[in-house]
């Protein structure tokens, strides 16, 4: 009867045996494991003693000392180590090692053996594989691999010299973070930035905070973006601009090969030529500062500024190029609209050349200028201190203005020469076949229609208005009353009124209507 109890009771007494047991292994398991994390530093030397008057009880340790700690050894020739603080006191002729690519040396260590965080004092050098750190204090945190300095310091890789005040050095990265006055110094450049990255590894840089890039033709700045220092290649953003003697180019993204001189820019995109007074804009263009080439797309507009009155061209395309004889050039093609306060345009495709200083329009060209509408089917505008100087209107020319809604004056011939004062239209000269009806008024009342036809004709303007015609030779002309020209002959050949295609402003020179 009792035999049951005694199992029971066995079997109580051995769960009893067993559970402290268990208990001691969990504590030395987790003290293993503590252990594990936070290993005691190992050192040696030449010459030791100890005090235990100094911090918890010290080893002074001298002569060929190193220390060694979670695969890093470092090396001095005096120090102090704190067992229970699991901490030293390194003097003269530190170096640290680890992973044979990180090589720290200085004239003081303090380490944290439980951080793992080495504060390095007095010419400070840190190298890791092509590049060299020096600064005067630094502090390096052995387990993550970075590095912290606020008192300045200077890194060289290769030709490349960098400073700055503030820095992080992330070494499984390979790479730098600068802070505040950073400074970059290349034999081809020198780059000035406020907040700055680099990668050590791809010599890569990249700029979080104003940037100027100095180089001896060109002068770079941007807010955002990245540069490749082994290819002399950027990607710009935020305020971004490149400038050099000929031209300056802005826009909200820059891509830039400064070897060869090439580059895109995205959205916002201006191009301004100092020398020539130019302004090129659009959301896109392709650009080579070396042969001075750009092309622009996407709302593209030429801008020749003057105080008095700049001329605005829109075209599909903008294209700036030099000739042969090394003269700007531009070419704008495809639905082609001009705006200037006295003139407005429009043509299939128009070049101006600085060479000499004539904007020719092709295919149909149609300007106004004041009250008057020209057409042919090719314009020169010849312009001399940009002002309008001539007007040549060749084949099929044609001017006509508004008497009103069933009325114009017309002129008509093969070619026409309009010459200009002061960008006032004062005389014109039809050169064969020549054409014209003119009204007739007596102060403010119409009081005829004057219609003649002659192989050339002269018109003499005086305040906008047609002051005196001469037709010759053997001119065929006719008076008319008001009321009896005869109606099939109130509109010549060909005669077209474009008004409704008339750009009213620069903001309308982007709508097109055929």
């Amino acid at each position: 009867m009792l035999q049951p109890h005694k199992k029971k009771l066995a079997y109580h007494f051995d769960g009893y045996l067993w559970f402290p047991a268990l208990i001691f292994l969990l504590i030395v398991s987790s003290f293993n494991s503590s252990a594990q994390e936070t290993r005691q530093i190992e050192y040696d030397a030449e010459n030791m003693e100890y005090d235990k008057f100094i911090a918890n009880g010290a080893f002074r340790l001298w002569d060929n000392v190193v220390f060694r700690h979670e695969g890093a050894v470092m090396n001095c020739d005096s120090a102090y180590y704190y067992p229970e603080l699991n901490s030293l006191d390194a003097y003269n002729r530190i170096y640290i090692n680890q992973g044979d690519t990180l090589h720290l040396y200085g004239d003081y260590l303090h380490y944290d053996g439980n951080t793992r965080l080495a504060q390095v004092e007095g010419n400070v050098r840190l190298l890791d594989k092509d590049n060299e750190l020096t600064t005067s204090i630094l502090d390096f945190d052995m387990k993550d691999n970075i590095g912290y300095y606020t008192h300045s310091a200077n890194i060289v890789r290769g030709e490349n010299n960098l400073r700055s005040l503030i820095g992080y050095y992330y070494a499984r990265q390979h790479m730098y973070f600068f802070k505040d006055s950073v400074v970059i110094i290349n034999p081809d450049y020198t780059i000035y930035s406020d907040t700055l990255e680099y990668n050590t590894e791809i010599n890569m840089a990249y700029m979080q905070g104003p940037t100027r890039i100095i180089g001896d033709s060109s002068y770079i700045y941007c807010e955002d973006g990245w540069y490749d220092m082994e290819q002399n290649i950027s990607m710009l953003k935020k305020n971004a601009y490149i400038e050099n003697k000929k031209q300056t180019i802005k826009g909200d993204s820059l891509y830039y090969e400064q070897d060869n001189g090439f580059g895109k820019a995205y959205h916002n995109v201006q191009l301004f030529d100092p020398e020539q007074n130019i302004l090129l804009l659009g959301h896109f263009a392709d650009y080579n500062e070396n042969t001075e080439e750009a092309l622009l797309t996407d709302s593209a507009v030429f801008i020749q500024i003057n105080d008095e009155d700049s001329i605005f061209v829109h075209a599909d395309t903008l294209r700036s190029e030099l000739d042969t004889a090394g003269n700007k050039l531009i070419r704008a093609y495809f639905r082609v609209k001009l705006f200037k306060a006295d003139m407005q345009g429009k043509c299939d495709s128009m070049t101006y050349s600085f060479a000499d200083s004539v904007i020719r329009l092709y295919h149909n060209p149609v300007l106004w200028s004041q009250d008057n509408q020209l057409s042919s089917q090719y314009i020169e505008i010849a312009t001399k201190n940009r002002r309008i100087d001539k007007m040549y209107l060749q084949q099929s020319a044609f001017i006509a203005s508004f008497v009103d809604s069933s009325k114009f004056n017309q002129i008509k011939g093969r070619d026409m020469i309009c010459y200009f004062a002061d960008n006032e239209l004062y005389q014109i000269d039809v050169n064969g076949n020549g054409e014209s009806l003119y009204y007739i008024k007596d102060e403010e009342d119409l009081i005829g229609v004057n219609k003649s036809e002659s192989a050339n004709i002269i018109i003499l303007w005086k305040e906008g208005k047609v002051d005196v015609i001469k037709s010759f030779p053997n001119p065929n002309a006719v008076l008319y009353p008001l009321d009896e020209l005869p109606e099939d002959q109130k509109r010549m050949k060909d005669f077209k009124w474009l008004e409704n295609l008339r750009p009213k402003s620069k903001e309308e020179i982007f709508i097109w209507t055929e």
